[in-house]
């Protein structure tokens, strides 16, 4: 078993990573750092700008946001000003209400509200707001996690200034991780340590069956759930079951419900695929409540793990990373020990790598369904001892290695995708 020291440490590092959020997180974020601003102000700001990193930018632009019927990142700034409440961090906007979309479309009609990239700058999560009123002006900066405020500033004077360049996200979070170490940190820890994981089953099913009920996004969910042509074709059964309640989660968080999902590493879609791929499996198999916590755990560490080496926003989509933890926990679930659970990450990077992330959109339910499609693929192979080898493509014999590989590839390799992902989504020509 893991030390009690270590294993605290990975437990808060959990509660940091894993955590309630409402819509995407992204223009979660810059409404986030909005009303951090407005708060120092004091008063509602006349004018509000905002300068993004273009990961931001990308993931902020086809999202609708909770509450609105609207898209996009000005009524998200001006409700963060409005109605924003910092000390909900990703929840920033769960007080808003019909009243106070109205004046937030007031302030946008009012063009007080400019957006633009922020130049200079390497950090792919980054958002500065700058609010004024009369004489008064604040500046609030959030960066390297969609919560994480490095720098706050009242009328030139310096509230708070946490800016660095050089710590990584493993350093900043202060857990080494490797496979191994998540894989016996979820299947030997004490099961009251870890059991406010099961949180994330409740708010994520609920999200998904609230989907179910309504009409959200392309309603991919819905269509899997109960089209009957479709079950023609797929067939009503624990596969479908996964694909469904994933992709409907997804439906509604990514069309703007007011519903909160939990998230992983800040982000809800891969919070959801984390988390409900390895429920619905669990549930159909009629696996223990232990047999769940541990799956869980197992899902969202390898997830985290994944991610403090690849960062928050990358070019790469991030179903990719959640994905691979949920091929995780379904291993185990299948009765695989850690042998097969490092087959079922190699499976999962082998055919997944190079997903480009083209921002969030009521369409990414359909990349979590074939993230997820390939987690159970990945996990089904494990078990029948089947996995890519190391002279295949990026796989490496360890499998530490293999994740260093994915994550280069997709926050160095695929920059200059990314670049040119933006400058398309900015540039079309849409009637």
């Amino acid at each position: 078993m893991i030390p009690k020291d270590e294993r605290e440490q990975i437990i808060a590092l959990i509660h940091r990573e894993v955590v309630p959020a409402i819509g995407c997180t992204e223009p979660i974020a810059v409404a986030l750092c909005t009303a951090k601003a407005t708060e120092m102000l004091g008063k509602r700001p006349t004018d509000i700008q905002a300068f993004l990193s273009a990961n931001i930018l990308k993931n902020a632009m086809g999202v609708g946001i909770p509450g609105t019927d609207m898209i996009g990142l000005p009524i998200a700034i001006a409700l963060g000003a409005i109605i924003g409440k910092s000390e909900y961090g990703l929840e920033v906007l769960k007080d808003s209400n019909s009243e106070a979309v109205e004046k937030g479309k007031r302030l946008v009609d009012a063009n007080a509200i400019q957006i633009g990239l922020k130049e200079g700058i390497e950090e792919k999560l980054y958002v500065e707001v700058v609010c004024r009123n009369g004489d008064d002006r604040t500046t609030a900066v959030i960066s390297g996690g969609h919560t994480n405020f490095v720098y706050l500033e009242k009328n030139g004077e310096t509230l708070l200034d946490r800016r660095t360049g050089d710590r990584t996200e493993a350093d900043a979070d202060g857990v080494d991780l490797n496979m191994r170490k998540v894989y016996d940190f979820a299947t030997t820890s004490p099961l009251e340590e870890i059991s406010f994981i099961l949180e994330a089953r409740r708010l994520n099913k609920e999200a998904a069956e609230r989907s179910f009920k309504g009409n959200y996004g392309h309603e991919l969910g819905k269509t899997l759930r109960y089209s009957p042509s479709e079950k023609g074709i797929l067939g009503n059964n624990t596969f479908m079951h996964i694909l469904s309640y994933t992709s409907a989660a997804c439906d509604a968080r990514m069309a703007g419900a007011m519903i909160p999902v939990m998230s992983n590493s800040g982000s809800g879609n891969q919070g959801i695929a984390a988390t409900l791929p390895v429920v619905i499996y669990a549930e159909d198999n009629h696996k223990t409540e232990e047999e769940l916590v541990r799956a869980l755990i197992l899902s969202h560490l390898t997830a985290i793990y994944i991610k403090q080496n690849l960062g928050k926003l990358s070019a790469l989509c991030g179903c990719v990373v959640a994905a691979t933890g949920s091929s995780c926990g379904i291993t185990y679930l299948m009765g695989g020990g850690y042998p097969q659970v490092v087959d079922a990450v190699q499976n999962m990077i082998a055919n997944l790598t190079g997903m480009i992330c083209d921002g969030a959109k009521p369409s990414c339910a359909l990349k979590l369904t074939s993230g997820v499609s390939t987690a159970v693929f990945s996990a089904i192979l494990a078990m029948e001892g089947k996995c890519v080898t190391s002279v295949e493509g990026i796989i490496e014999n360890d499998v530490d290695l293999s994740i260093r590989n994915l994550t280069r590839i997709g926050s160095k390799g695929m920059n200059e995708t990314d670049k040119m992902v933006l400058d398309i989504m900015t540039h079309k020509h849409c009637d």
